[in-house]
């Protein structure tokens, strides 16, 4: 999925935590975020800290790849 917006990144969070049958509470602990700051991540918070939403990324043995975009 290409990531655009803080939304998307929300959305592949949130796809990958139901994915592993993880709660928020439980990907939060594991992150070691607030459920609160999960919640408003998933929702696209755009102002999201890059090192928290990396902490979650981890959590979820996602890899991030950051590519040039051949459209812009």
């Amino acid at each position: 999925m290409r990531v655009r917006t803080m939304a998307d990144a929300g959305a592949v969070v949130r796809g990958a935590r139901e994915e592993a049958g993880l709660t928020q509470v439980e990907l939060a602990a594991r992150a070691r975020v607030s459920r609160e700051w999960l919640v408003a991540f998933e929702n696209g918070k755009p102002n999201a800290n890059l090192r928290l939403a990396l902490a979650v990324w981890q959590a979820l043995d996602l890899v991030v790849d950051v590519v040039a975009d051949p459209d812009h």
